[in-house]
């Protein structure tokens, strides 16, 4: 589902000699105690939890979900079923390009799957589709793109001519192709090797075999379901699984991301209040909502404190202070945007030592670019020094980043922004309650103090966020 242009899956693929720069977690085949096939992490020692700084991935979970939810349409359908659904697809577009050659409109685009671009009025055109409850993409003050889909049906191919049709020209049927057009596709572009070989594709593809299927993964996976959720800061949620059911609302699921602003109102709602909401919560002047996980709320908030700093002409601040207390994922997401890190020792009670961190500062005082703490440390402990901690490094030219990842012992009670952080994200998975089932998506905001804003991650043609970058 397009959802507004948010979680969706992305698949990533690798030569051998790189799968350990690779991010995420990654499952192998291996042997279990019986010499069974089995399944299991592989090449742990590569990640945040094992190697921090060294680590080449600040990523704790696998974010899997929406890959799931791809991976089952792919296993439902089979290889046929997806070949059928793509030539329904490249069928229509073949259909609509020729009933558009008929009336005498200008097809830019030969050869093509599911895109056409047209050249005709923009403002005209986009009107007539927009009270139909379409929409349509301006390239250019000459030309639209009109993107079909395997929801599209034949009545959308004859709106479409209809919106498109030059003056006195006559508006053909999809009837009157019954005999079929040529595809736009060239054959040299046409796949002829074999795909989605493995049994798994071939097999599940009646509801009840699918049903089957999916419920025999759920037997071996560990869920909320079935205990608590295993994996340090995680535990302290709950996860409703009737948060889930908005996830399959069309109102939700079916929103264009480049949908026009006046069509996002609701989205822009819920946005606005969210963001409300979180800066209350941490005492931060800004946020933004766009990092999927915390790992990449940690990489966005390190990226703005590196901007600000050569913002300034400090390009050479890149040292990045971070006590042995903290946060797995901070070193690694430290190194990750170019950052040296530096740690700082804790005393016998878990508290940051003060001593060394004061030595750190001075001698890495003309370098010094940010701290990360984690508040409360990963070791439980309140370090009552926190305000000390923060303005020793202030004092010194750095930022503070108040990792967010044990939020539930502070929200309500006390803010990172007003006790001294100058950035902090937040795990929605973890504080409030997000779904989290099957390995995400998580959302991790980042929230920053009022010169930090600017800085923030946005994004221009959405027009949702600020018009910064």
């Amino acid at each position: 589902p397009m959802g507004c242009g948010g979680p969706h899956a992305a698949f990533l693929a690798c030569r051998d000699e790189f799968k350990r720069s690779m991010p995420g977690r990654l499952v192998g085949v291996s042997k279990d105690a019986q010499g069974h096939p089995a399944m299991r992490l592989s090449l742990q020692t590569r990640e945040q939890h094992i190697r921090r700084e060294k680590a080449t991935s600040n990523i704790c979970t696998a974010q899997v979900l929406p890959a799931v939810v791809a991976s089952m349409y792919a296993v439902y359908h089979g290889p046929q079923g997806l070949k059928r659904i793509a030539e329904r697809v490249a069928s229509y577009t073949a259909i609509l390009h020729a009933g558009l050659t008929r009336m005498g409109a200008k097809v830019v685009t030969p050869h093509v799957f599911d895109t056409l671009l047209v050249e005709c009025d923009p403002a005209a055109v986009m009107a007539k589709a927009v009270a139909a409850q379409a929409n349509l993409r301006k390239i250019s003050d000459k030309h639209v793109a009109i993107a079909l889909d395997e929801t599209t049906t034949r009545a959308d191919l004859e709106a479409i001519w209809g919106w498109l049709a030059p003056a006195g020209a006559t508006v053909p049927t999809v009837a009157e192709f019954a005999a079929g057009v040529d595809t736009l596709i060239p054959p040299h572009l046409r796949r002829t090797s074999a795909y989605l070989t493995h049994p798994v594709f071939n097999t599940h593809h009646s509801e009840t075999e699918m049903l089957r299927y999916i419920r025999s993964l759920s037997d071996k996976d560990l869920a909320l379901d079935r205990s608590m959720i295993p994996l340090g800061s995680c535990t302290m949620k709950l996860n409703a699984t009737a948060e889930m059911i908005p996830i399959t609302w069309p109102e939700f699921a079916g929103v264009h991301p480049f949908a026009p602003q006046d069509q996002l109102a609701g989205y822009t709602e819920l946005d606005q209040l969210l963001q409300n909401w979180l800066t209350q919560c941490t005492g931060y002047a800004g946020i933004s909502l766009q990092p999927n996980a915390g790992s990449q709320g940690e990489y966005a908030g390190l990226l703005a404190i590196k901007a600000w700093h050569e913002s300034r002409g400090d390009a050479k601040r890149t040292v990045c202070l971070i006590p042995e207390s903290a946060h797995g994922t901070n070193p690694a997401s430290a190194q990750m945007v170019g950052m040296q890190v530096v740690v700082t020792k804790c005393d016998k009670e878990g508290n940051i030592d003060l001593a060394d961190l004061k030595a750190k500062c001075e001698q890495h005082a003309d370098k010094l670019a940010a701290i990360m703490i984690t508040y409360p440390s990963t070791y439980g402990v309140f370090d009552t020094h926190v305000k000390e901690i923060c303005q020793l490094v202030r004092s010194h030219g750095g930022r503070v980043y108040v990792d967010g990842a044990n939020m539930n012992a502070l929200v309500g009670v006390a803010a990172p922004g007003e006790f001294g952080g100058d950035v902090s994200h937040l795990n929605l998975h973890k504080t409030f309650c997000i779904p989290h089932g099957g390995g995400g998506p998580g959302v991790g905001p980042v929230c920053v103090v009022d010169d930090l804003v600017p800085f923030l991650p946005a994004h221009r043609t959405a027009g949702l966020g600020k018009e910064t970058n």
